[in-house]
């Protein structure tokens, strides 16, 4: 009854103007489609390409467009967060003795390669640091293995965050690892992804895991979606894979806890991974970005200070973390991957399951090859996304005219996200060379320069090129005329995936 007496008001008062019902609808829609147009053009941090394809998806589908853009447009985390993370960079920096440690084991860094850690360390302050010593993991289960070796040896504190954690063997040692730590008096803290570890957090073993005395936090929780509208992007998320025993021994790489299996129902496993275990001082710079998400998602300081003093690590190789996401600088992922393209000088090789680069790393895989740098990409030949899938395969065709060689691996999933310079410089992390990763993801990674954990690294990389299919000219000139028109579409669109 109410309802019927307030509209009966507005059709008296539309009346009384000279306005009809869907005039008024007309006009509001007109004001809101203007405003979102508006607010496309007018956001700050935003690529070209990206506000050109918003525009075309509101501009064409209005209703559908703004709901979307509403969901899925704007980049924002909650002002408390963000004040949050910007603190505990600021007291953790202050407590930062990295440039204390690289004094005694500084090594003659070329140029190229010194401008790289100098950006950096521009994105969250943390210098490289000398003294590190690396084991390239086998593969992934032997890298749970000693992920559960470290946490039955630790002493003090035992810190895990993951994207992805499942509750199949690999995931389920861990866990046990866990509670066998905490009952022995450790401090564990745990992180995970609010929507890439659903299935542990809806479990019994989550509750199990809280009642062993782990400290847990999700990040990113989804919550109400049409709530989400008002403090931020719906589909952000917390992609990193960080592990720090005692404040002395990390992992660093694209593996998440899980069987490499990975939902074996599924047609495009096993997952292959890459995943570094690393003991030294750079360990501390992955604490202190443990530190930031926690006290963003747990609300609350680890009170974490080094278990194991600046002095006294042997001498080893030079290092950095970095880590980026909605709250650090925009694009400073696809700055440094940029940098990295344009410091080789005789070889490039690069292994990322979600290869969809903007202009400005597009254009540099380009250069690179047409200088003189081998440039290899090595991508999955099946994807669990088949829309990123085919979004990649519409770079093939300019890149090969480059000269770049492109492998598609088919042994899995290659989930691997490596970069390797002239056989001397590394990065390794969670970080893929798609638009997510730039933009959306909070992502974690390691630079790395050094002669032997390269040329492992390098040694993997060209396993997988033994496992893959050369890209040829006449394989992509063999795709169909809708084929390359799919392609080429969800390309265009790639900026709002």
């Amino acid at each position: 009854m109410l309802v019927a007496q307030m509209l009966n008001y507005v059709n008296a008062m539309l009346d009384d103007i000279g306005l009809s019902a869907n005039t008024l609808f007309i006009l509001l829609h007109f004001v809101i489609v203007t405003l979102t147009l508006l607010r496309v053009l007018l956001r700050p941090h935003r690529e070209p390409a990206a506000r050109i394809a918003w525009i075309a998806v509101i501009a064409t589908l209005p209703i559908v467009g703004v709901l979307a853009y509403l969901l899925f447009g704007e980049v924002n985390i909650v002002y408390r967060q963000k004040i949050n993370i910007k603190a505990v960079f600021e007291n953790n920096l202050l407590l930062d003795s990295s440039a204390a440690v690289v004094e005694p084991h500084k090594v003659e860094i070329p140029l190229n390669f010194e401008q790289v850690f100098k950006l950096g360390q521009s994105i969250n302050g943390f210098s490289p640091v000398g003294g590190n010593k690396a084991v390239l993991m086998a593969d992934s289960n032997a890298m749970i293995t000693a992920l559960v070796a470290d946490i039955e040896s630790a002493q003090h504190r035992v810190h895990l965050l993951f994207y992805i954690w499942l509750l199949d063997n690999n995931g389920c040692k861990v866990i046990a690892a866990l509670q066998r730590a905490a009952a022995r008096g450790l401090e564990c803290r745990v992180i995970v992804d609010s929507l890439g570890s659903s299935v542990l957090i809806r479990s019994q073993h989550w509750l199990a895991m809280k009642n062993a005395g782990i400290s847990l936090a999700l990040a990113l929780p989804v919550g109400n979606p049409l709530l989400k509208v008002f403090s931020g992007r719906i589909d952000l998320r917390n992609h990193r894979k960080i592990v720090v025993i005692d404040g002395a021994t990390t992992y660093c790489g694209s593996q998440n806890c899980a069987d490499p299996e990975f939902l074996p129902e599924a047609k495009f496993g096993p997952w292959v991974d890459v995943m570094l275990r690393v003991e030294g001082p750079v360990a501390q710079q992955n604490q202190q970005l443990f530190d930031s998400d926690w006290l963003a998602w747990a609300a609350e300081d680890t009170g974490a200070s080094p278990d194991v003093p600046a002095p006294g690590f042997e001498p080893g190789f030079t290092a950095q973390v970095f880590g980026t996401g909605p709250g650090n600088r925009p694009l400073a992922m696809s700055q440094m991957i940029v940098a990295l393209i344009t410091c080789a000088r005789q070889e490039l090789i690069i292994s990322t399951p979600y290869f969809i680069p903007n202009e400005a790393i597009h254009s540099a895989l380009q250069a690179a090859a047409w200088r003189g740098v081998k440039t290899t990409l090595i991508l999955p030949a099946r994807n669990n996304s088949r829309i990123v899938q085919r979004a990649s395969r519409s770079y093939y065709q300019e890149l090969l005219a480059a000269g770049v060689v492109i492998y598609e691996y088919t042994e899995g999933l290659l989930h691997a996200k490596t970069l390797s310079v002239d056989r001397k410089f590394a990065m390794l992390g969670s970080a893929n060379l798609d638009r997510r990763s730039f933009d959306l993801n909070y992502e974690n990674n390691m630079l790395i320069f050094d002669d032997a954990v390269v040329a492992a690294l390098v040694a993997r990389q060209e396993e997988y090129v033994g496992q893959a299919e050369l890209i040829t000219h006449e394989f992509v000139s063999a795709w169909s005329l809708p084929s390359r028109l799919v392609n080429n579409t969800l390309a265009v669109l790639s900026p709002i995936l």
